[in-house]
């Protein structure tokens, strides 16, 4: 039996297409299935900002749980298992001075809060580090945030 040369091209052609249609649902499908398995804080990340300032910093990654005036009543606060802390009143639980050391351990995922979540959750000490790709800021970005939040602790 004599195959016509048109048939040849159209069959090569439709297993072309079969071929192009199996990769696209194929990567179609483990593009779904990878999404899928991203949590919701994934997708609620803030964007990275390259402010040092600690105002800034602050409002970029921590009013979103904490709340802009830092009293723990975010946006994000209802949603999580814990109450959010009161940044505010960080020295007058602390017997009249800042925990500074602690407040850094916090911040870069040195010391784990358990309002904080596991250790998937991103602790911003090492997301600092990485925002620039020709210098390191990520220390000035931790100082001024620890500074900014020493700044806005009620009186004793």
């Amino acid at each position: 039996m004599k195959i016509p040369c048109g048939a040849i091209g159209r069959c090569v052609a439709l297993l072309l297409s079969a071929a192009v249609v199996c990769v696209l649902v194929l990567t179609f499908g483990a593009q779904t299935q990878a999404q899928s398995k991203t949590t919701a804080s994934d997708q609620e990340l803030p964007p990275l900002i390259r402010s040092v300032k600690g105002p800034d910093l602050y409002r970029a990654y921590c009013a979103s749980c904490h709340g802009v005036d830092a009293k723990g009543n975010g946006p994000a606060a209802a949603a999580l298992k814990a109450k959010v802390p009161d940044l505010t009143v960080l020295a007058k639980n602390n017997g009249g001075r800042f925990p500074d050391a602690l407040v850094r351990k916090v911040i870069t995922g040195d010391d784990v809060i358990a309002s904080h979540g596991s250790r998937e959750m991103p602790i911003w000490g090492p997301i600092f580090h990485q925002i620039e790709e020709d210098v390191d800021r990520g220390n000035v970005r931790l100082e001024n945030l620890v500074k900014y939040l020493e700044t806005i602790q009620l009186p004793k």
